[in-house]
Parts: C-alpha cells; structure tokens; sequence
C-alpha cells in the first residue's frame, strides 16, 4: 500500500501541469513587497510613518466623536494595522526561510524598530476607548451598532474586546515604554534563541548512511525510522547539541520568565503567568485548569499504548528513544507503508481528503499552492518545524513546511493547509476579527489531520499495514494532546519556580520530574533527555501556547466523533465555527455546536477515539 494508490481525479483543473502544481519550491513574497526589496521595504515603512503621524492627529477630538466618527477612526486603524501586518509579516516570512541571512536579519530589525515607534504613536487610540467610563463606552457602541458598514458587526466586537482587556492596560507612557524596550529587551532574547538553534547544524553517526551535515528536521526524520541505532544517534546528537549551549539557552528561558512576570504580573496584574495567555484567549482560568488535569489524568490510555508498543517491537519496556519508532519491528518484511510519500502524492491525496469532506475546503486549501504560498523542502539556515502565517484577510496564508516524505509529513500538510482554510472560511471579516483566538484556531487543522488519518486507516485492509497507520495517528494524538499539555505543565512550575529563584538545575531537575508524571512506568527515558526543555521553542516565542493544540486536538476529537454519527449533517455548523474566525468569543462559538469548555466530563469524551484506535490496535497485536 502507498500513498499514491489513493490519487483520483479530484483536484480542480487549474491550467497548471500537476508536475508544476504540486512541485515542491520555495514560496513568494511578491503580493507583499516588490523588488528590488530594500527600497521598496523603505518606502512602505516612510508611508505608514507618515500615516501613523495623521492618524496621532485625532487624538485632540476624540472626546469630541460621534458613532460615525468613531467608525471612520476605526476604518483608517483598521488600514494603519493591514499596513503594518503587511511589512511585518513580510520580513517576518523572509527571515523564516533563511533565518542565517544578513539581508533578511537587517531588514527584520529596520522594520521592527520602525513598527514598534509607530505603534506607540497609535497607542493613545486603545487606550483612549478603554479608559472610557461606562456610560459613554455604551452610548457610543449602541451609535457605532446602528451605522450601516460591512465591517460594523466586527468593530463592534473588537470595541467590547479592548473594554474586556482593559484592567490590563497601563498608562500610554508606560505601555510606549515596555513597546520600546522590548524590541531590544526580551524580544531580542527570544530572536537570538531563534537565530542560534536554527542555526545548529548536526552530525551524527546513522548506521549505513554517508556522514553529512544536517538541519534539525532532516536529522529528526530518523527519530521516526525502523531502525533503532538510527533513532538513538538521531536523539543524541540533538540532545548533546542542546546540552553543548544548555548556558546560554537556560539563560536566556530565564530571562525570558522574569520579563513575563514582572510585566505581567507584577504591572499588569494578571492572576498568574498563564492567565496572560488565558485573557488573550479569552478562555478562563478553570477551563484551561480542567483541560490540563484531564489530560495528567487519562495519561493511563497513553501508558497502556506505549506498552502495546513495546510488545510488538519485543521490548519489555519502551524507551524513549523509540516513542515514535513504527510499530512493526526492523526486519519483518518489506515497508508495508510507503517508506518515503513523494511531496506531489502527498499534496494530492491531502486535496482530494478535503473535497471529499467538502469541495469548497479542498478548493480553499488548493490556493495555497496555485498562489505559490507554499515553501515545503528544508534547507540550511531555513526555520524549522511547520506554520501557517495568515496575514491580510484579502490574501491567501502562506504555509512553510520542513517536508521529508515521511507517513507523519503528510499529517504535517494536512493541519498546515487546515489552518490556511479556517483562516480563508473568516476572510470576509475584518483583520481585527478574522483570526481566532488560539486554542479554535486548531480547529480546522487538527480535523484536516484526522480527516487524512482516518481515511488511510479505513481504506487499509492489509493487517500488516493497517496496524502500522493506526500507530502513527495514536502517535500523533499523544505528540498532540498529552505532550503539549506537559510542556504547560512544565512552564507553569517553570515560572513559579524562577520567580522563587531557582536555577538552570532546578528547571532541568523539574522537566525530569515531569517526564516522569507523564510516563509513569511506561517508558524508560535516558538522563540525555532531562534538559528536553531547551530544544521547545514555544515556550520561549510564546508561552503556554502549547495547550491550544491540546484543546484543539481533544475538541476535534469529540467533533469528529459527532460527525461520524450525524453525517453530512454535521458540515453546516462545523464550517459556520470555521467562519466565525475569531468574531465571537470562543465560549459563544463553541455553545453553538453544544459545547461547555469547562465541563471536565467533555475533555475525557474527547478521548474516545483515541482508546478506540487502541482497542483495535491491541486486537491486531494480540491477534
């Protein structure tokens, strides 16, 4: 069985030759800037100075506006920020793709420190509407309501966010201040984090492979492999890599939890360090409380997986060097899933997965690549791992990808284009609302996942074979649900125990207890991966993001079983929360499709399918 058994006439003539279509390449830029680029990055940056400067000029009548003044004030924002997400953005995606770049380094910077000045200069705007009193933040929302506009609905929402975030909120010196030093204060640390791993290159001793120079996902693609001498160097040599800069990475993470407190809970007064993230989310304490205690409370269904694991690969017990090996030991015949899917076969079958779901989701996710927003293949210096950057509603998400033609790259397309559609179901919305806040914005993604997964699994016959996807898809669940939960778990005692002093020792000694909670008895997993923490990104870019792919991951769990029960039935409302983007709240979205995001009982349902992808696993283990 190979993937590309699965190709159909599905995919939309474009006038393009399939061979062209689907072949893997770098991505452009050109709908964001023109070349030559330095000069048409400074002209873009010298016009919204300019602009920004005319929009300062309101503040003097702003106590003065009506409900119609206060819509076109709203209008010209809403461009002032469509301008700015437009040249961020840009430099943004050109350093992803060669983060080693001088060019591209130096033009991030120039238009960082250029949009951090004139953010400051809007600042008063926000701060203005929410240091409203009451009453006049209400007679001006009900005059903003009445006026007729494509955008009033979405103004309106972003009107009650801002009054929402706004106990928050410091001065407008103080908040131009933190907006100034941050570009060269924590936002420097958490750029040169960036610029140092993903600038790491590995060489490690594969077993029957040519010594070569690798980036991490090349080297991590033999994490995956049926041999196990291959997935311990693969491990090892990230690991000893981390290890060899564990002085500095350590340093900067903590540096980066002292700003985020003192900031945040020492001036901003948040609760604690992940209820920053909660707010931005809007999604309560206890909501993201229950999810996490599910999560360490079902770890059990991951235990009894991974000593099914065990079993069929004649281990007495897993290690951790063998979480993501394929179930079917080295040896026992030939690969009886394609060893290695082409890009093309993989982009096909994802297409082909969406329009039979819904052939307006496959022809959203096709635009990716008829737009050339797609760069797929690693390379040196490129960032690493996989994301979607949606940024005009106007324009089509740019997707990067580090694709290596292994099973698990294809689930990786799959949620990366899942992504590019939710964002292009909400492109009738304003760039104030069209994204949605995190944890709904894995909605589509992770369903694009299953979506792919399920059709593999359903339409494998073969034994051999069908055992080898069902353990791929629990692998993904676990990498999805359980992993990133811990990661959260790790950072909220991570941030407690930095605000209380500890040491790089101390956050290394915590990962470890950690590991244990999360694998009980289990897995065996070697010291070398007790400073694992080093190499999470997101806990350094963005933290405790990472509990919005657990949220999203058992959220679509639960959804998915509810389509299989109703059918074609349930397609309307599902893309209606798609299209919603993040113009209502999320608490309102999710009641429409009958959800309480803090009923413990519906986390644990959310688990459902992964016990039944278990249960049919072990029958064909123990069979």
């Amino acid at each position: 069985m190979t993937v590309s058994d699965h190709k159909t006439d599905l995919i939309p003539a474009t006038g393009l030759a399939p061979e062209r279509l689907f072949e893997a390449r770098e991505w452009s830029l050109n709908e964001l800037i023109s070349e030559p680029i330095q000069d048409s990055l400074e002209r873009g940056l010298k016009a919204f100075d300019r602009a920004s400067q005319d929009f300062s000029a309101h503040r003097a009548a702003l106590d003065e506006c009506d409900g119609c003044q206060l819509v076109e004030l709203l209008s010209e924002y809403e461009a002032l920020l469509e301008a700015a997400t437009r040249l961020g953005g840009f430099v943004s995606l050109q350093f992803s793709a060669d983060t080693q770049s001088p060019e591209a380094l130096a033009q991030s910077n120039q238009a960082e420190a250029m949009l951090s000045r004139c953010q400051n200069r809007l600042l008063f705007f926000e701060l203005w509407w929410q240091q409203l009193d009451d009453a006049g933040a209400q007679g001006l929302l009900n005059e903003v309501a009445t006026t007729e506009g494509d955008s009033i609905a979405d103004y309106v929402f972003q009107l009650h966010q801002w009054r929402r975030e706004a106990r928050y909120r410091l001065t407008e010196e103080s908040e131009k201040l933190i907006n100034t030093k941050d570009t060269d204060g924590v936002g420097a640390v958490v750029g040169l984090y960036s610029i140092l791993t993903n600038g790491f290159t590995y060489t490690a001793d594969i077993e029957g492979v040519e010594p070569s120079t690798m980036t991490r996902d090349q080297l991590m693609a033999y994490a995956f492999s049926p041999n196990p001498s291959h997935r311990r160097s693969a491990y090892d040599a990230l690991m000893l890599k981390y290890n060899e800069h564990s002085q500095v990475l350590g340093q900067m993470y903590v540096h980066r939890l002292r700003d985020w407190s003192n900031e945040n809970v020492e001036l901003r007064g948040f609760e604690s360090p992940i209820s920053v993230r909660n707010v931005a989310n809007d999604v309560p304490d206890g909501a993201v409380d229950a999810l996490l205690d599910v999560v360490a409370e079902k770890a059990g269904v991951f235990h009894r997986y991974f000593r099914l694991k065990a079993k069929a690969l004649g281990q007495e017990r897993l290690s951790r060097y063998d979480l993501y090996a394929p179930i079917l030991p080295q040896g026992e015949g030939p690969p009886v899933v394609a060893d290695r899917v082409e890009y093309s076969d993989a982009a096909e079958l994802v297409l082909q997965t969406f329009s039979r779901f819904d052939e307006g989701f496959g022809q959203q996710a096709l635009r990716v690549f008829t737009d050339d927003h797609i760069d797929a293949l690693p390379r040196p210096g490129k960032k690493g791992g996989a994301f979607c950057a949606t940024l005009l509603p106007s324009q089509t998400p740019w997707v990067l990808l580090n694709y290596s033609g292994k099973l698990r790259d294809v689930a990786t397309l799959a949620h990366e284009l899942g992504h590019a559609v939710h964002s292009m179901m909400a492109e009738k919305h304003s760039i104030l609302t069209q994204h949605p806040c995190l944890p709904l914005a894995e909605t589509a993604s992770v369903f694009s996942e299953i979506l792919v997964s399920e059709r593999l699994i359903g339409e494998c016959e073969e034994p051999r074979a069908r055992m080898e996807l069902l353990a791929s898809s629990i692998d993904d669940i676990y990498a999805t649900v359980m992993r990133q939960a811990f990661f959260v778990r790790f950072e909220r005692a991570a941030h407690d125990a930095v605000a209380a002093g500890a040491s790089i020792p101390d956050l290394t000694k915590i990962y470890r207890e950690n590991l244990t909670l999360q694998f009980g008895d289990a897995v065996d997993v070697p010291e070398i991966f007790a400073e694992e923490w080093m190499a999470i990104p997101h806990i350094y870019a963005m933290p405790f993001y990472c509990y919005a792919y657990s949220f999203g991951q058992l959220l679509v769990l639960a959804l998915y079983r509810r389509f299989r029960e109703e059918g074609d039935s349930f397609k309307p409302g599902y893309l209606r929360l798609l299209a919603h983007g993040g113009s209502e709240r999320p608490r309102r979205i999710l009641e429409e499709v009958g959800v309480d995001m803090s009923d413990r009982d519906f986390w644990r349902g959310g688990f459902a399918i992964a016990e039944e992808r278990i249960d049919q696993l072990a029958e064909l283990i123990d069979g």
